[in-house]
């Protein structure tokens, strides 16, 4: 059996670990990277699928995501803006298709001017609760209780204007329908974009890409651990107390240390055994926290068809299964690329089908946005983070209905010698990299200023 002994072990080889490890190294710390996986980058992965470069987790970054650009600029990565010229396509419930130019759905005026008001409405309210302590707000628990779906019932009788709100939050971030989570939940979300408006507004969402892939900032953090990095390391046993910890990881490694940082979602806690165990509270917090379900769809091209026909290759649709696509074609590419969100139960509904079944059901749907030149790609491939043993969905945790004012103030509190950093527990950059990197720093920085005090 391997031992070793460090001022930290890390859990965790994402953004929001390595993000922890080189800022305590940086501290003068000394650090031990486990991570399951054999690779570093965990939900941000850049593969080559059949010769293409393929994102197939997290890419972008908007222009809130201040802690995540300041970092990909401090690694000397380079970032470009996402192909936005031309007409979106939205496809109507009715099977009308309708493109239009702007951030706002096609809509008859006054469905359009109660979407606006509702967004407005929203907006405030999520200025109120905030970002980062939205239990703290006086109606905390009063939205808590109240599933999203029917606050929005009761604030309007605009049917299409309240699945077009709800769209935002529940097929784009969250990935559960809007009756599952609580409108604080969804106010939070938006308050972590910086608005709900942010949310609905397609030039402000979904920036820009790295260069090369949102992969490298994990792969660059990552270069100068040396040994003190170890992959295929599943932790399965971690052992604490006043004095410290005990990380028990497969290969017969055991790494002794201060303190340890789980930069892995709520939901992997449960597959690692505690001594002693979690109190009572932790384990039902973490009960109440799951992920969403999304699958994001692939398609490489020979050209950019749907540039010569003056289209962006933003399209939206609230009935069929990709619910969302976007222009991904790589910089200084002259192929093209498409990507596409399927959420929530449409796609519980896709993954019923054969694979032969669900390809064609997912190209006939690009088929309807662009034309038939979308039915033949030359490279197709489907990420899917729910079968992905060491994530299991996506894209991030959120709590269930109660859950913010029940378990809010503790979620991110150490215990004892156990830090707690991913993007799931973040406030700003809440699900992003952007929240993977403050949470990281966040660990880093208590556990240093604990030193400190020592």
């Amino acid at each position: 059996m391997s031992v070793i002994t460090r001022d930290v072990v890390v859990v965790g080889a994402g953004p929001s670990g390595l993000t922890a490890a080189a800022e305590l190294r940086k501290a003068g710390l000394s650090v031990a990277v486990l991570e399951a996986r054999d690779r570093v980058g965990g939900r941000t992965w850049t593969g080559d699928i059949d010769g293409a470069m393929i994102e197939i987790g997290g890419q972008w970054l908007s222009p809130h995501h201040t802690a995540a650009l300041e970092l990909v600029a401090e690694l000397g990565l380079e970032t470009f803006s996402r192909y936005r010229d031309g007409r979106s396509v939205y496809l109507a419930a009715d099977g009308v298709r309708h493109e239009f130019t702007g951030d706002v759905f096609p809509a008859p005026e006054a469905t359009a001017k109660e979407i606006d008001r509702l967004l407005a409405l929203l907006d405030e309210l999520a200025a109120e609760v905030g970002a980062e302590e939205p239990w703290t707000h006086p109606n905390a628990e009063e939205l808590d209780a109240i599933p999203f779906s029917i606050w929005l019932e009761r604030q309007s009788d605009d049917e299409y204007a309240r699945e077009t709100v709800s769209f935002y939050v529940s097929g784009a971030m969250l990935t559960k329908p809007a009756h599952t989570f609580s409108t604080l939940q969804a106010l939070q979300m938006a308050a972590a974009q910086s608005s709900f408006t942010a949310l609905a507004t397609d030039t402000f969402m979904l920036d820009k890409r790295v260069i090369g892939g949102m992969q490298q900032v994990s792969q660059r953090l990552a270069a100068g651990l040396g040994d003190d990095l170890h992959l295929n390391s599943p932790v399965r046993r971690i052992e604490w107390s006043d004095a410290g910890v005990t990380v028990f990881a497969d290969g017969e490694l055991r790494v002794r240390a201060e303190r340890v940082v789980l930069a892995v979602p709520p939901n992997l806690y449960s597959t690692i055994s505690f001594d002693p165990p979690m109190p009572r509270r932790r384990h039902q917090m973490y009960q109440h926290m799951s992920f969403g379900f999304v699958v994001k769809v692939h398609a490489v091209y020979s050209t950019p068809f749907w540039r010569a026909k003056g289209l962006s290759g933003t399209g939206f649709s609230d009935t069929d299964f990709v619910s969302e696509i976007y222009d991904n074609t790589n910089h200084g590419m002259d192929n093209g690329a498409l990507v596409g969100f399927i959420a929530g139960a449409q796609a519980d509904a896709v993954f019923e089908m054969s694979p032969e079944d669900r390809r064609r059901a997912i190209l006939a749907c690009l088929v309807k946005y662009l034309g038939p030149e979308a039915a033949n790609p030359e490279v197709y491939y489907e990420s899917d983070w729910g079968a992905e043993e060491w994530t299991r969905g996506a894209y991030g945790v959120s709590f269930d209905l109660g859950g913010l004012t029940r378990y809010g103030r503790d979620h991110r509190e150490p215990l004892g010698p156990i830090h707690f950093a991913c993007s799931d527990l973040a406030g700003h950059g809440f699900q992003h990299v952007d929240g993977a990197v403050r949470m990281g720093k966040r660990a880093a920085a208590a556990i240093v200023s604990q030193r400190t005090l020592v």
